[in-house]
């Protein structure tokens, strides 16, 4: 079944934080310390998420999606204002995950094209996002819609990520 992508409420709190754990433990397997991807906890994270709702959500521009498909959530994305100043590039894609059973069938790729399209409705011509070094799957599908790796780089003690760009004004 296709996935259906809308607004994200307080309500898919838990499912949020469980696409969110799960993708983490199965794409970043190898590139992030295990002890690391053992500490997540999705009951942990769905109350945190559900406390942190309206500060996460102080910014008409922000936004938050899941792809919804068979009555449970199996995709989010997060988007909106840049955290860090980049000139020309206003906007962020904070996070995309989908999970790993749904890989490979649309559900990334229909929420990267509607976070595309709000960033576009919001008035942003381009935006970036971070993407763990190492992480090729996610390399090839950011690759594939667009967005390129423009040198930029920060690396958080052993994490290096990358940072794609992509001009929705071009």
């Amino acid at each position: 079944m296709t996935a259906h992508v809308r607004e994200a409420t307080i309500g898919d709190a838990a499912g949020i934080a469980r696409v969110r754990v799960e993708t983490w433990r199965a794409a970043y397997a190898g590139l992030v310390p295990q002890a690391m991807l053992d500490r997540m906890d999705i009951q942990r994270e769905a109350e945190r998420r559900a406390e942190l709702w309206d500060e996460h959500h102080d910014h008409p521009h922000k936004h938050e999606l899941v792809a919804v498909a068979d009555g449970e959530v199996v995709g989010w994305a997060a988007f909106g204002p840049a955290r860090e100043a980049l000139p020309g590039v206003p906007a962020e894609l904070y996070a995309i995950y989908a999970l790993s059973e749904r890989w490979s069938r649309g559900v990334g790729h229909a929420l990267l094209t509607e976070s595309e399209r709000r960033l576009v409705a919001d008035g942003h011509p381009a935006a970036y996002l971070w993407r763990l070094e190492g992480n090729d799957r996610a390399a090839r599908f950011y690759e594939a819609h667009g967005w390129a790796h423009d040198g930029g780089r920060k690396v958080d003690g052993d994490l290096c990520e990358l940072r794609h760009l992509r001009r929705f004004d071009a």
